[in-house]
């Protein structure tokens, strides 16, 4: 024992000898190279500044390049103002919105012509050749110009002008822009927390500073500041140390874009004496160097817990992927059925109800929620035909009915290592008394979810329309259920169905009862509505109601709750886009276009007006069909 206390104590003294001389060598090479550390860190901050400045800079000089090439083109073209006013107020729209917001119009003289993408009309007396963003860019002879920033008086934003001469060699296109985006640069410039940073142009103009008070202000026209321009421009991006209201000050700066400085400035005694607090922190760590495997342990732990941390949210992720899947596979096999839309995601949910009333855990309800959902999959492999014919099945016919639980159940039974989805998918259709299908299973032989599925799809088929009937009266569905109890259906699983239904007043539990849904088309070419009257006569789920013109389009929504909108892009008067755009102030329907345009950018342009869908004429009657009942019934 005192062997050991002697080796522990000698550790310890070997230990602090060489934490000893180990903080002494650092005290005396940490402050050179630190200090050397930070002159190269402050040259590299700034040199990244400058990059982020003039990467943002250059984008607004690319736009009025590209801009200007493309009003030079609509000029060969000879096109005439309107044609070119309006692409100035799509650009400046698109720009300010889907661009940058800094960005805040575009516009010029072109062909003898103010133009304003924004829509602003000078006074009287305002003559665009006498102003600097004109000047300024036939000096440039072509190229694009940057115009000297000023202050906003009203917003208290710097603005800039960027501008550019045509090939004409009299027209020039100009873009506004505030420099919000260099402010908020700005703002987080420091070196290892001291010092503050601005951007300025030759003349000294405070375009962007740390400090928002001094955006604006002029330090040309300070003496003191005045030297400090003056030495950033003669340093040519090198460091340098001065003597500023009395204090030690380093400064690190570039050049941007040949035109500007941005520029960071650093108290000197703030900087280093970091570093000398650095140097103490330093000794002070071999104090506590025996907690190293305290706090490695510590630290250890944190990491393994942040680690399971991400795993259960990746586990929840891919839960939540695998949910969004099964939403859209039950979606699909529903699609099939054009009279049971929804069957599948009700099944589930009274499923889990049903599981919860019976007392089964969060978990449980959430399996048998699954296996529901999905407890229809094999109708994927039975004809269309079939599934929605109007009239009864033959005998045949209903034997191909019948394989859709052993499809189901070998579609999924590689699904999920828990066979209970598959197996709900196969046993939903056995009865109590064993006359079910596919294997005449008896009473409790049937797996208890499936037969809770079985009361679930059972109760979900008479509460919906078919083919060939509305949707039962409730007081119906009770008594068929009564009347299958213990011989259909589980005695207790009735039970509790029947009590769910009890506490259903309203009905709730059914098949929505709008299902029938109004389309609404618009086209001024008769021709055209008779051919879509035409598609949908046969279409027993459909109200057809047509529109001659945008106008009598927007005077029928005002009485007609229509569900979807068929829209012809192409019509007299008020086209389609107009029409469009009327539609949205008073009313969110979806709308699908129906044009013989068949150019990109008109549906691109569709897309982003947030259209459903965009058909293109002649189309056949399957597609204006499988596209009305995807806008209606596919969510996005």
């Amino acid at each position: 024992m005192r062997a050991g206390r002697k080796h522990f104590y000698i550790t310890i003294a070997v230990t602090m000898a060489a934490l000893v001389f180990l903080s002494t060598y650092m005290m005396v090479t940490f402050y050179q190279n630190a200090r050397k550390d930070a002159l190269a860190l402050g040259v590299s901050t700034m040199g990244q500044e400058r990059e982020q400045a003039e990467r943002y800079l250059s984008r607004a000089l690319d736009i009025v390049q590209i801009t200007s090439m493309e009003i030079e083109y609509l000029l060969r073209q000879e096109a005439d103002s309107d044609v070119i006013l309006d692409f100035l107020e799509y650009e400046s729209d698109y720009y300010m919105h889907s661009v940058d917001k800094d960005f805040t119009g575009v516009y010029g003289w072109i062909k003898g012509e103010y133009l304003d993408g924004i829509g602003w009309t000078p006074s009287a007396d305002y003559v665009p050749t006498d102003r600097v963003w004109y000047t300024e860019a036939v000096k440039a002879d072509g190229e694009p110009a940057l115009i000297s920033p000023y202050l906003d008086a009203q917003t208290g934003t710097v603005m800039i002008s960027i501008s550019r001469m045509l090939y004409d060699n009299e027209s020039v296109i100009s873009l506004d822009m505030s420099l919000e985006t260099l402010q908020k640069l700005m703002e987080s410039i420091n070196l290892n927390g001291h010092g503050y940073g601005f951007i300025t142009d030759r003349e000294g103009f405070v375009v962007a500073h740390s400090d928002s008070a001094e955006k604006g202000k002029e330090y040309g026209e300070d003496g003191e500041k005045r030297e400090l321009i003056d030495r950033v421009a003669a340093s040519g991006g090198a460091s340098f140390d001065m003597e500023m209201g009395g204090e030690k000050i380093t400064v690190f700066s570039d050049t941007i874009l040949n035109g500007w400085y941005v520029v960071m400035v650093v108290d000197n005694k703030g900087l280093y004496a970091d570093l000398i607090w650095i140097m103490v922190q330093s000794v002070c760590m071999g104090l506590v160097v025996f907690g190293v495997v305290v706090l490695f342990c510590f630290v250890e732990m944190n990491r393994t817990n942040r680690y399971m941390i991400k795993l259960q949210d990746s586990r929840r992720e891919l839960e939540l992927l695998n949910d969004n899947i099964m939403q859209i596979l039950a979606k699909t096999i529903d699609a099939k059925d054009k009279y049971t839309r929804g069957h599948s995601v009700r099944v589930a949910n009274y499923s889990r109800e049903i599981a919860r009333r019976m007392g089964k855990s969060d978990r449980e309800q959430e399996k048998i929620y699954r296996a529901a959902l999905l407890h229809d999959v094999g109708k994927i492999r039975i004809p269309d035909g079939i599934i929605n014919k109007p009239g009864k099945l033959t005998d045949e016919e209903y034997a191909f009915i019948k394989l859709h639980p052993v499809s189901g159940f070998h579609i999924l039974k590689s699904f999920s290592a828990d066979q209970l989805i598959a197996t709900g998918a196969k046993f939903h259709h056995e009865r109590y008394d064993g006359k079910g299908y596919p294997s005449g299973l008896v009473g409790e032989n049937t797996p208890e979810h499936a037969r809770i599925i079985g009361v679930a799809d059972a109760y979900d088929a008479m509460a919906s329309n078919r083919s060939y009937r509305d949707a039962l009266p409730q007081d119906v569905i009770r008594s068929e259920l009564l009347a299958g109890k213990g011989t259909q259906f589980d005695p207790r699983i009735v039970e509790v169905m029947i009590r769910m239904i009890d506490e259903d007043g309203e009905y709730r539990m059914r098949q929505s009862a709008d299902s029938k849904k109004t389309i609404l088309a618009v086209d001024d070419d008769p021709f055209s509505l008779e051919l879509v009257r035409t598609i949908f006569e046969m279409q027993p789920l459909y109200n057809l109601v047509t529109a001659g013109s945008g106008g009598e389009a927007l005077e029928l929504l005002k009485t007609c709750s229509a569900d979807l909108v068929l829209l012809d892009l192409e019509m007299s008067g008020m086209d389609g886009y107009e029409t469009f755009r009327r539609i949205r102030e008073c009313s969110a329907v979806p709308v699908v276009f129906i044009t013989a345009t068949k150019e990109l950018a008109a549906m691109e342009k569709a897309r982003k007006l947030g259209v459903e869908d965009y058909i293109t004429k002649p189309f056949m009657p399957q597609i204006l069909l499988e596209t009305v009942y995807g806008a209606l019934n596919w969510e996005s």
